[in-house]
């Protein structure tokens, strides 16, 4: 799941904690939607962690970084 689908479910688990007044037999409708505001969080940090070592430049048009190094030895 990318980053749109967990602001997706977050926003969908914080419409149904917070803006409807549903009550459903057998379900609470509120804790469905705690569930699912934590479901998508959980989803944004760990793309976050993902992407953040995938790019460590934190950004995706950053090239790597490379160290050259160079050594010199005496003659034979």
């Amino acid at each position: 799941m990318g980053i749109g689908g967990c602001i997706v479910v977050f926003a969908l688990g914080a419409i149904l904690t917070f803006g409807v007044d549903w009550h459903i037999s057998g379900m609470n409708v509120h804790v469905v939607g705690v569930i699912l505001m934590a479901a998508g969080l959980l989803g944004l940090v760990t793309y976050a962690g993902i992407y953040r070592r995938r790019f460590p430049g934190g950004r995706a048009g950053t090239p790597p970084e490379y160290v050259e190094e160079r050594r010199y030895y005496d003659g034979p």
